[in-house]
This record gives structure tokens, sequence and C-alpha cells, in this order.
């Protein structure tokens, strides 16, 4: 058994082809990934082909999440999610919730190298190729405590009551004893999204995408960001500043969605300082006085009334003693 074994389908010709691939195979005894023809030869996206190739080569429990899957291919979160939704509808792949003893949930991703075989995760016969299961899935219910051993006795029953001391059942009619006052009814949520939030700022988040186009928000997004950015317009930024602010320095790829990056920057980046309190005591300036034209060198100066300058009123008085 020391010849090389080749799995691909013989021709019915044994002699060299004359065009097309020719195989210079290598038996390999480490380091290498049995994969079904089905797969490798399947019609259809080379990403899809490649991702599932690299996912049935990792150890388990190697993270195969998108962001980790962008950080080893070069495609982008589009054609990787594109490719792992197709391995799934196809069966080679299924992504399931489960519940961690220590309460946290966790998204669990089991591939198969054939679709259909094997059991499922959780011991159930495999599905049909292609499909998904219809059936209810098992809720991770945490087990119920021990409860009381019941002795084994159980206790009399209460004695007979006579017709007369039987309690009388309430009708409608009869009035209702009072239980306290009622709770305050809870204030419903408004059905659009955006209803309580401030316009202006959903336009600015709104208008994020005219900086880089990367930065397409949803309605629910951007209603879930306008309080911040609600906040940074009540202490006084303007739009175009916010703007600048959110968009100056983002990263060439992004590993999460834009709301994500966004929420982000609107948490760490403090608030501008708010403007001083105007002056308990407001600074009282002189009056200005109007300008006035002199009526001996028609120079002009500031006086209340019209007249001469101190000059000419000095040159009279000196005058006046000589």
């Amino acid at each position: 058994m020391a010849d090389p074994q080749s799995n691909a389908r013989l021709r019915a010709d044994a002699g060299a082809p004359t065009s097309g691939v020719i195989h210079l195979r290598t038996r390999l005894t480490a380091d290498f990934t049995v994969i079904s023809n089905a797969l490798a030869q399947r019609r259809g996206s080379a990403v899809t082909i490649g991702v599932a190739a690299y996912i049935l080569s990792l150890p388990d429990g190697s993270p195969v999440s998108i962001a980790a899957l962008c950080e080893h291919f070069t495609e982008g979160e589009i054609l990787i999610s594109r490719a792992l939704k197709e391995l799934e509808c196809a069966g080679y792949l299924e992504r399931r919730r489960e519940r961690l003893p220590s309460g946290r949930i966790r998204t669990r991703t089991y591939v198969r190298d054939v679709p259909g075989s094997g059991p499922d995760p959780d011991g159930s016969p495999p599905g049909l190729p292609g499909s998904r299961r219809t059936g209810p899935r098992k809720r991770l219910v945490p087990a119920p405590a021990a409860s009381a051993p019941v002795p084994a006795s159980a206790p009399a029953p209460p004695p007979a009551r006579s017709e007369a001391e039987r309690p009388t059942p309430l009708t409608d009619a009869a009035p209702r004893p009072a239980t306290g006052p009622e709770p305050a009814a809870q204030p419903r949520e408004p059905a659009d999204p955006q209803a309580a939030t401030d316009p202006r700022a959903v336009a600015v988040l709104a208008a994020l995408r005219r900086a880089d186009p990367r930065l397409v928000l949803s309605a629910r997004e951007a209603a879930r960001l306008a309080p911040a950015v609600a906040q940074w317009l009540a202490a006084g930024v303007e739009a175009p500043q916010i703007t600048e602010l959110l968009t100056t320095g983002l990263p060439d790829r992004f590993h999460a969605r834009p709301a994500g990056i966004l929420a982000f920057r609107l948490r760490e980046t403090p608030l501008p300082a708010p403007p001083p309190p105007p002056p308990a005591h407001p600074v009282t300036r002189p009056a200005v006085l109007p300008f006035q034209t002199c009526d001996g060198c028609e120079r002009a100066f500031r006086a209340q009334r019209p007249g001469r300058c101190r000059d000419c009123r000095s040159e009279e008085a000196l005058h006046a003693a000589g």
C-alpha cells in the first residue's frame, strides 16, 4: 500500500491526457485535511469553498466568527457572511445559541464534512441535507432544585361545614374589597423609534454618510445613537464639529457595524466644557459721549453739548487773563 492513491475518477483511456490538468500528487502523512469532492467541486462562489476548507482544517475550539475569518482572508465582511450563509443553507454549517453553566449565552458553530451525516449536537437524528430543523429546539432551562420530601401521611381534611356556615359566593354585583391603590399605568413606548428622538440629532447621524460612505445607519441605529448626539448639541457643539469628531481617524476596515464604532466614539469622547456663567454683578461701563464739532477750530471732540474744544477754551481763558 505504498503506492500513491487518488480519489479522482479514472478516464476510460488510462493514457496521458492531451489537455487539462495533470496531477503530480504526493502522499501526505501529516498536516492534511480530507474534503469531499461534493464540497471541493461545488458550483458557485470560490469564497464559499475556501471558507469551508479553512474551517474544516481548523482544530476544535478555533474561533470562526466573521471578525476572525476577516483577519485571515482578504475578503470583507459581506463576502465572508454570505459564504457562511451559503454553507449553513447547504447543511455544512450550523450556528446555535447555547447557555453556559455560568448563565451567559454563546454562539457555537458546528461543521459537517458531509451534509446530513452524524448526529445533531443535541443527540437527535441528523436532518435532511440542505434543510434546517423545523421542530422546536430544546430550551436550556436550569434543573429545578430538589424539593423537600413529601410526608407519607397526608393532613386530615377540614371538617365539613353546614349550609349556614358556608360562605356565600361573590357575584359581579357584590362590592369588591379594597386592595390598595392601583398601580400607575406604565407609559407605552412609541411605535416609531424616531418619535421620541431629537430630529436634529437624527439629521446629524444621517449626514455622516456624506463624509464617509461606510457610515450608513438604519432607522433603529440612528434612534439608539440620537440621545448621545443630542447631549452634544445641548452642550453647544455645532453639527459640523460633531461630524468631524465622528469621522476623523476611522480605520481602513470595519470589523463591526458602523453603529458600534460611532457609539464607542460618542461614549469615550468627553463633552466640551459648558460656557462660563454670567457674572453675578454686571460691570457698568461709562456712557460714551457723542462727537461734537468745535465752533472755533472745527475739530471733532467728544462732549455732552456743542461748543468749543478744550484747546480753544484754554486760549480764551489766556486772552481774558492777559
